[in-house]
């Protein structure tokens, strides 16, 4: 079995750790935590199973990676967070793979679309590469499985292809990463406040890969990449379980699109609706069945296609079952990276894999 570290027990390393807890090819052979009030306590109760699992978390990155001389993990799955501290995360991950690892992580935005990351990154990445002889395997949590292999999958069954849209639309209510919600998205914050997630540029720095990585499975070219982005105030204030209180008149919802332009128009959209509460621009899409959240691809054409998916996990929470599905599509992957060469990869050079039978 393939000795696994899950590095962040956040709101993707619980599911991470559950993953590869339960995955036949893999073994989880240690847990990476920042939080002092962690570090010691069994990986099961950090993840939310009933049972323990024997492993003791730890906040020692040396003895983790195996650079004192204990177990080296043949793979590691790095949930820490890189929204606001990429640099950390670039060096995290390259720590890791120096030391022989074969790495996936959904952390790294600029390297879902590796062919066309910045290039002092894919440098940084391929130097520690060729001095350890990891890989590395990057892909959303939004979730990437949904902006890569998905609607290159369903766009094998159409015929005539006008357009590609891959929408995720989640409501926050039960969410509980509120720094992100309030001050990355500007969830509650007033109308004048300037999110930096919705910030010019950011978008495409974020989604960007993603919309040229279907252009890729389609063999099409991309002319320009443009956003479109719409922020809508609440009408009364709401209470969420997790996060308090969101005030009238502060920001409640938030549209926005990734265009792909191809032929003068977008024809690639990776498109986002997230609200803080269900009241907040009901007339904007809202997932099926009254649920929190869905991943959506529609292929517009002939046939008109139309695939959603809804995940749940952690008592029916579609944030959690998107994450779950995020980790499930990296975990599954470990055991391909460890066959191939030492690399860079990204969501269409690794193959969907299919689980197994609990």
């Amino acid at each position: 079995m393939i000795s696994t570290l899950v590095w962040g027990t956040g709101n993707v390393g619980r599911a991470a750790i559950r993953a590869v807890a339960a995955h036949p090819e893999l073994r989880l052979s240690g847990v990476l935590v920042h939080n002092p009030a962690k570090v010691g306590r069994d990986a099961g109760e950090l993840a939310g199973l009933d049972d323990a699992l024997g492993v003791i978390a730890t906040d020692d990155v040396a003895a983790a990676l195996g650079e004192t001389g204990a177990e080296r993990p043949r793979a590691v799955v790095y949930a820490a967070s890189g929204d606001i501290r990429p640099d950390e995360a670039l060096a995290d991950v390259t720590r890791a793979i120096r030391a022989g690892a074969v790495v996936v992580t959904p952390s790294l935005y600029a390297l879902y679309d590796q062919r066309n990351a910045p290039p002092e990154m894919r440098e940084t990445v391929l130097a520690a590469v060729a001095e350890g002889g990891g890989s590395l395997f990057v892909s959303g949590v939004d979730p990437g499985w949904g902006n890569d292999i998905l609607p290159a999958l369903i766009s094998g069954l159409g015929g005539t292809i006008d357009v590609v849209r891959c929408q995720e639309i989640f409501d926050y209510t039960t969410y509980d990463q509120e720094e992100s919600v309030r001050y990355l998205v500007g969830m509650g914050q007033p109308m004048d406040y300037e999110p930096p997630m919705l910030a010019a540029t950011v978008p495409t720095m974020v989604w960007g890969g993603q919309v040229r990585l279907i252009a890729r499975a389609l063999g099409a070219e991309i002319e320009e990449i443009r956003e479109s982005v719409d922020r809508r105030p609440l009408e009364s204030t709401v209470s969420t379980k997790r996060m308090g209180d969101f005030e009238a008149g502060t920001q409640g919802a938030v549209r926005f699109e990734v265009q792909g332009i191809v032929g003068g128009r977008p024809r690639i959209v990776v498109e986002h609706v997230t609200r803080i509460h269900p009241a907040c621009m009901p007339s904007w899409p809202v997932a099926p069945d009254g649920a929190d959240g869905a991943h959506r691809v529609i292929i517009e054409g002939r046939p008109h296609i139309e695939v959603s998916v809804q995940a749940l996990d952690e008592d029916g929470n579609s944030s959690a079952g998107g994450n779950a599905t995020a980790v499930g599509r990296l975990a599954h992957a470990i055991a391909w990276l460890i066959e191939a060469e030492p690399g860079l990869y990204d969501g269409l050079d690794v193959p969907l894999r299919p689980g197994r039978l609990s």
